[in-house]
C-alpha cells in the first residue's frame, strides 16, 4: 500500500479490551469482553474523553469484543459519535485497516480492532523503531494509540498512548 496521507489528520487505533475465553462450541467471533475487559474499556474510553479525544467517526470490527469496546467509547464520548461496524475488520490484513482509514473523508477516525493487525498498523504509520520504543511490550488490550499527521515532516507521529 502507498503511504497514507491526510485526511484524516488524526488516527485513533483502539485494540479491543480483554476478551473472555470461549465457551464450549462458541465461535471466536462471539467472545464478549471479560469482566476485567469491560472495566478496562470503560477506563480507557473515559480517559480518552477526558483528554478531549473524539473522532469524527468510529469504525469497529463486528466481533462482539470489539462492539463491546466501541460501546464503551460511545458512552464516554456521547450519543452523537458516528459509529459504524464493518465485518472486514475481523481477521483483516494491515492493508485492509489502512485502506479503511484512507477511505474516510474526515479529520479524525478511530478503528476498534484486533491484534496483531493493530500493532502492524501502528508500525506501518509511525515506523517499526518508533513503535517498538513507544510500545515495547506490544499493543496491549484496551490500548489506544493516538497518531497525528505532522505536515512539516510529512510523517505520522504517535502523540499519545492511553491505557487503563
Amino acid at each position: 500500500m502507498a503511504a497514507l496521507l491526510p485526511p484524516p489528520h488524526r488516527i485513533y487505533l483502539l485494540r479491543h479490551a480483554e476478551a473472555a475465553w470461549a465457551e464450549p462450541g462458541q465461535r471466536d467471533f462471539d467472545r464478549p469482553l471479560s469482566q476485567k475487559g469491560f472495566g478496562d474499556a470503560e477506563i480507557v474510553a473515559d480517559r480518552a474523553a477526558d483528554k478531549g479525544y473524539r473522532p469524527d467517526i468510529l469504525i469497529s470490527s463486528t466481533a462482539l469484543r470489539c462492539r463491546d469496546t466501541a460501546e464503551a467509547v460511545h458512552r464516554a464520548m456521547g450519543e452523537t459519535l458516528d459509529m459504524r461496524f464493518v465485518d472486514t475488520l475481523y481477521n483483516a490484513s494491515v492493508d485492509t485497516y489502512l485502506e479503511i482509514i484512507d477511505a474516510q473523508d474526515v479529520t479524525s477516525v478511530m478503528l476498534v480492532g484486533h491484534n496483531p493487525t493493530m500493532e502492524q498498523a501502528l508500525s506501518a504509520l509511525i515506523g517499526q523503531k518508533a513503535m517498538a520504543a513507544s510500545v515495547p511490550k506490544g499493543f496491549p488490550t484496551a490500548g489506544l494509540a493516538v497518531i497525528d499527521y505532522i505536515a512539516t515532516t510529512a510523517a505520522w507521529r504517535l502523540a499519545d498512548f492511553v491505557i487503563d
